[in-house]
């Protein structure tokens, strides 16, 4: 799931099932059909990379892990079934989607005999580890919320996966027994990485966790090296975010009733936002950087790029409809969520088709300092394009939050570990 110029990211499909599309045992034609589509698109999209992980995705049956959702929905490869939301109707535990399921496995490299821990349960995903650990291998899955253990455990003993142990804990905080796991697969948001992870990793363990870095999620999968852990691979990827001691709510602040706002992730929100107030009605300025990408053509590394080097980055977050409403795009423009405040003013990220078929960037902003903005985002989109072809992935490590001795690239600290990007030093 890459962000592209033309996708920027995959939402979840809310469900909507009706008793008449109650998958059932009596309909193995159309569960067959709909599986062998859903594997051929996932090998399309690389998510299926090797036949072990191909294999249990043929061995386990999905349809029995969302009886509530339609055939449709449960072999589509990109989305995600909601299975429990909270108070608001924010999705708080789903079956994730196959292709983030797919790609998570295959960063995991589980092998036959392996104790595997998942920090989120569904089901699904534990009797997919199952199949890869074998007999001789060992899975726990673990969630904070009873409603998600309960629901997991049942619908894995009735499809015949009850080897997998289910256990209801707050992750963060205390994991099951005293065992080391050689591999640790979280399948929820993570916005930071707690001790009692790392340190029940086995010697040679990997770690697979969906990173939050100042909203933008990447799935990493983590090798210890020396004191500090290294990102061997790095996955477009969204996930519904971690409840309990770990879980880290955003801010929003409001720049037009509730259909525009700018999402901070990290303690990096100015200290006043009322310089903002009214910048909507503003003159927009735009800047056009001369930076392109091809249709399709993946800019998940700018995100990251920006997130590092902006300050005050944020995410702009629009109800449909709204951004052109209030004047942010024009209609041969698009508007992405990337963006920055810069005192009294906020940009954000745009782009237009040009006459080659191109696609170009630009910066556009509201606010008294409008034109400033627009072009400290126009500066370091220059410069994150100026590392193209070969030099856009940065080389992610993970350090205690005590650490000082870092390499070069920029550090973003949580409460617990500082993380480095790097366009120095890459993998």
């Amino acid at each position: 799931m890459n962000s592209t110029i033309e996708e920027e990211q995959v939402t979840m499909t809310e469900t909507n099932p009706s008793a008449d599309e109650q998958p059932i045992d009596g309909e193995p034609a159309a569960v067959r059909a709909l599986a062998e589509a859903m594997l051929e698109e996932m090998r399309s999209l690389h998510a299926l990379r090797s036949a072990p992980v191909e294999a249990a995705f043929k061995a386990v049956p999905r349809y029995r892990f969302a009886p509530e959702a339609p055939l449709e929905e449960v072999y589509s490869a990109r989305d995600a079934v909601i299975t429990k939301r909270d108070e608001h109707g924010v999705a708080i535990s789903s079956v994730s989607a196959p292709e983030i399921q797919a790609f998570m496995l295959e960063q995991a490299a589980i092998e036959p005999g392996m104790r595997v821990l998942e920090i989120g349960s569904g089901g699904f995903n534990a009797a997919l580890i199952a199949e890869l650990v074998g007999p001789s291998g060992h899975v726990t899955t673990v969630d904070i919320d009873r409603d998600v253990t309960s629901r997991a455990g049942e619908l894995l003993e009735a499809t015949g996966y009850d080897q997998v142990e289910v256990v209801c804990t707050d992750a963060s905080e205390s994991l099951p027994g005293d065992d080391e796991w050689d591999r640790i697969i979280v399948t929820v948001g993570a916005w930071d990485l707690p001790p009692a992870w790392t340190e029940r990793l086995a010697p040679g363990g990997r770690l697979v966790v969906p990173l939050r870095m100042r909203g933008i999620t990447r799935s990493l999968a983590l090798e210890p090296v020396d004191e500090h852990f290294e990102a061997v691979s790095s996955e477009v990827c969204g996930f519904v975010q971690m409840q309990g001691a770990l879980g880290h709510d955003e801010r929003l602040f409001l720049l037009l009733g509730k259909a525009i706002g700018l999402r901070f992730d990290d303690e990096n929100a100015p200290a006043d936002m009322r310089s903002l107030d009214g910048a909507l009605a503003t003159d927009r300025r735009v800047e056009w950087t001369g930076v392109t990408m091809s249709a399709g053509e993946s800019f998940a590394s700018l995100e990251l790029y920006l997130a590092g080097t902006l300050p005050h980055f944020c995410l702009l977050a629009t109800v449909p409809g709204a951004a052109a409403e209030a004047g942010l795009t024009e209609d041969d423009e698009r508007q992405f969520r990337l963006a920055h405040v810069d005192d009294d003013a906020f940009a954000y990220l745009l782009s237009r088709k040009r006459d080659d078929g191109r696609f170009e960037f630009a910066a556009a902003a509201f606010g008294g300092g409008a034109e400033r903005a627009a072009a400290r985002m126009a500066e370091q989109i220059r410069s994150w394009d100026a590392l193209r072809p070969d030099h856009t992935a940065p080389k992610i490590t993970i350090w205690p939050r005590g650490a000082t001795a870092l390499p070069e690239g920029f550090v973003l600290d949580k409460h617990h570990r500082r993380i480095v990007l790097s366009w120095t030093e890459r993998t």
